[in-house]
């Protein structure tokens, strides 16, 4: 069962230590105060499950004893109205639950970043401002958002401010935090964003927000090019490639691609592929592929726009995961490339399909949060709708396995 008393306790203290009661800037004197419903959902309900409700209204209770809260009752009925905070219990309150349950307090996170603003003051540009927006939060009672990464992108400023050496972004990922994939998949956009504005140097036209980065010798990986199908590439020494010659297609990094003179697509059809496994599954002998891999690079947009510039009769196709972030990456794709992509099986159509249901995953908070956005789109309107109806979602490498060749094809 629900540990209840923890629940109460801190979200009254979350709640409180939110209020402008916490930095003395309240005029108005308001109580601090849950429902039960925020404890348990069925509480009010006929048929909640009596059992829960009694654990609420028991540690109700005991929490009461110990001069925590005080709470009403709804008239002539055992059901709690409201609970509120003894606000003069504060801190106790906050020891106890430190004590008791590993809770930290609102005390111990200022000491925290206190301590690593001392660490961090003076070791870079860019670092000096982040601190100095971090300390006049502090100076507000307040706790800064994201507090438990900020180390995580000072760490990286105050790296890559400093750099001299030529580097791979994985290489300086590896001496910041000893692991390859962390400052591209976890920071990589803060810091960006906060050296552009340091430097007052916003994205030029068609420029991406890691190109900053150059300027600090770091350095993306080389990219590949993966492509398959009816592509023929022309080179401008006067060779050309037949892609559909290799049964997997063919790669080659994409700093070489301008040694291209001419692309050739004679597929009727072309898409891209948002997942690798799903890219070597996809095989048809009337679409080209190309394996996108999530969100679109510099180097995959000038690619793709050259292939649409010189292949303008096509159909062009995105085939990706049934998720938030599938759509997100199909909408930044159509953005960055200005081609008219349509989605390839990435509907309710598909989720519906029995021979899915049991890959089907439940949504996250995070899915549920950004798909409500999507919902006001008119482009994923009704399948966030359905998806969030439903409660589902769906990778794409169950779908492409069924690509040898599914009886209603959505072409």
């Amino acid at each position: 069962m629900t540990d209840y008393e923890e629940k109460i306790l801190v979200l009254l203290v979350e709640s409180y230590r939110k209020s402008k009661k916490d930095t003395g800037t309240s005029r108005i004197a308001r109580r601090t105060k849950i429902e039960p419903v925020k404890l348990y959902k069925r509480y009010r309900d006929n048929d909640g499950d009596l059992d829960q409700i009694e654990a609420v209204n028991r540690v109700a209770e005991n929490c009461r004893e110990k001069g925590y809260i005080t709470y009403e009752m709804n008239g002539f009925s055992n059901e709690i109205a409201a609970i509120y905070l003894m606000d003069d219990k504060i801190l106790e309150i906050e020891r106890y639950l430190s004590d008791t349950y590993g809770y930290e307090p609102k005390h111990a996170k200022q000491q925290y970043i206190e301590e690593m603003l001392r660490k961090y003051d003076g070791c870079s540009p860019a670092a000096d401002r982040e601190c100095e927006r971090l300390r006049s939060i502090l100076k507000k009672n307040r706790i800064p958002k994201e507090y438990l990464q900020t180390e995580d992108i000072l760490k990286a400023l105050t790296f890559i401010e400093n750099n001299q050496m030529p580097l791979y972004l994985r290489e300086a990922s590896m001496l910041i935090y000893g692991n390859s994939k962390y400052l591209e998949e976890t920071v990589l956009e803060n810091v960006c964003r906060l050296l552009r504005e340091f430097r007052e140097q916003p994205c030029g036209e068609g420029e991406l927000p890691d190109e900053i980065l150059r300027e600090y010798h770091i350095v993306k990986e080389p990219q590949k090019i993966c492509i398959k199908g009816s592509i023929t590439i022309w080179m401008k020494e006067g060779r050309s490639i037949d892609a559909e010659a290799f049964e997997n297609g063919i790669e080659f990094f994409a700093d070489e691609w301008s040694r291209i003179e001419r692309i050739e697509v004679r597929a009727g059809r072309f898409m891209t592929v948002e997942n690798y496994t799903s890219y070597l599954r996809m095989k048809s002998s009337d679409c080209a592929f190309f394996y996108l891999g999530g969100y679109t690079a510099r180097w995959q947009r000038d690619f793709l726009k050259k292939i649409y510039e010189e292949n303008r009769g096509l159909c062009y196709l995105h085939f990706g995961d049934i998720d938030a972030g599938g759509f997100y990456i199909y909408d930044h794709l159509r953005r960055v490339t200005g081609i008219p992509f349509s989605m390839y099986r990435m509907s309710v159509e598909t989720l519906q399909d029995g021979r899915y249901a049991s890959c089907l995953q439940a949504l996250t908070e995070n899915d549920r949060k950004r798909l409500q956005i999507l919902a006001g789109k008119t482009d994923f309107r009704d399948t966030a709708a359905y998806m969030l109806e439903n409660n589902v979602k769906l990778e794409q490498e169950i779908v492409s396995l069924d690509n040898l060749y599914p009886k209603k094809c959505e072409w």
